[in-house]
């Protein structure tokens, strides 16, 4: 008798607190996967990272309801969140993905991530000065979330007296969009209304920017042009809440869970005390080792084959990013938080043209922190256990406790 696929339960609770096993146990199994009903998954690397680039697979969902994975992810969709979905980067088909991706590209260039840094480098020192004075700090409530808090408002000049009801909207955005088991009563029209209030708080500044430009991002976006074609101010409006929330969800959780896998591996640690130089390498080696987003789905829009099996059209396919990352037939020593890994070909940021936005600015932001935390921090410990978020497909944390001594 033919030996049935391995399976893969996204809801299984083992996975919020360490989902690496699963991921190996996967790998070892199959290339391909079963998951739910009409659902496929993808544990290697090889797959994955082919998978990411293949045209046939993309982001329609919205019309299957093939998966109850599927019905799931995109509950939220409705009322605002509908017309939201439909314009950012990531749910935009063929020459309106290009041409938008393109255009947001520009006004977020390099020049403007460089200031964003040197302005989060200045940050980080007046931070530091304090925690290794008190000799403690919690890498997501004080360091992650106020730096992205930050850097986020910035990004659109927002005034200081709005910046707290801008960020509990982007939170609550954040989990409208990244995969959760679970939304809590009333949580649906609590994500309804961020979107809602954002959206139009975002079109009034997109308004003045073009009364009065400035060299905010906002300004930058109604300037851009490529080829004759500009942004619409509702292309501009989500797209810029898109990137509200999805800095949220990604960097925080990149800058929280680098504190904790160095504070939980001294040798790592001590790689990089020694040599700060390394910042960069750190972030690309903690992205790999835990990926913030642990996987994405895709819609096959034709019959795919992936290794011995055709997935048909209209099915479901979870690439499983973390597992490809930890996928032995491609990094030596995988399961080694390793600074000095190169190459170093991590599938984090995802691939291909749906390639994460924010990926540049999210690199330099990570490697400011780990390079200021490098240069002034000398030892940094555990000070207590982390405590995760139990996220679908996220791997985050609600706090990180550490212990700091000066450099």
């Amino acid at each position: 008798m033919p030996v049935p696929p391995a399976r893969f339960d996204p809801l299984d609770p083992a996975l919020l607190v360490d989902p690496y096993p699963t991921y190996a146990r996967l790998r070892e199994q199959a290339a391909v996967c079963r998951g739910g009903p009409g659902t496929w998954v993808v544990p290697r690397w090889t797959e994955v990272a082919g998978l990411l680039r293949d045209p046939r697979l993309g982001h329609g969902f919205a019309a299957t309801g093939e998966s109850n994975l599927l019905r799931l992810a995109y509950s939220v969709a409705g009322g605002r969140a509908d017309t939201a979905l439909t314009r950012i980067v990531p749910r935009l088909p063929g020459e309106d993905h290009g041409r938008v991706r393109r255009l947001m590209a520009q006004a977020l260039n390099p020049a403007a991530v460089r200031a964003i840094a040197a302005d989060a480098s200045g940050w980080l020192d007046r931070f530091l000065d304090d925690a290794v004075e008190r000799g403690e700090f919690d890498a997501m409530t004080d360091l992650a979330l106020p730096l992205q808090t930050a850097v986020a408002c910035e990004l659109i000049s927002a005034p200081v007296a709005d910046r707290p009801d801008i960020v509990s909207r982007a939170v609550d955005i954040g989990r409208a969009f990244i995969l959760i088991p679970y939304v809590a009563e009333g949580g649906l029209a609590a994500q309804r209304e961020a979107i809602g209030w954002l959206r139009d708080y975002v079109a009034d500044l997109v308004a003045a920017r073009r009364r009065a430009p400035g060299d905010d991002l906002l300004s930058r976006l109604t300037r851009v042009r490529h080829q004759g074609t500009v942004l619409s101010d509702d292309e501009i409006v989500d797209n810029a809440v898109f990137l509200l929330f999805a800095g949220f969800e990604t960097t925080i959780h990149l800058v929280a869970g680098g504190c904790a896998a160095l504070a939980g591996h001294p040798d790592a640690w001590q790689q990089l005390g020694g040599r700060p130089g390394l910042a960069a390498n750190a972030v690309e080696e903690v992205l790999r080792y835990d990926a913030p987003i642990q996987w994405v789905a895709r819609l096959t829009s034709a019959p795919v084959r992936i290794a011995d099996r055709t997935i048909r059209k209209d099915r479901a396919v979870l690439l499983l990013l973390a597992s490809a990352n930890r996928d032995p037939r491609r990094f030596a020593d995988p399961d080694r938080l390793d600074l000095t890994r190169r190459p170093n070909p991590h599938l984090s940021f995802g691939g291909g043209p749906h390639t994460c936005l924010g990926t540049v600015l999210a690199r330099a932001l990570g490697t400011v922190v780990f390079d200021r935390l490098a240069t002034r921090v000398d030892s940094l410990e555990p000070a207590g256990e982390p405590v995760l978020r139990p996220h679908f497909n996220l791997r985050g944390h609600h706090q990180v406790p550490l212990a700091v001594s000066p450099r």
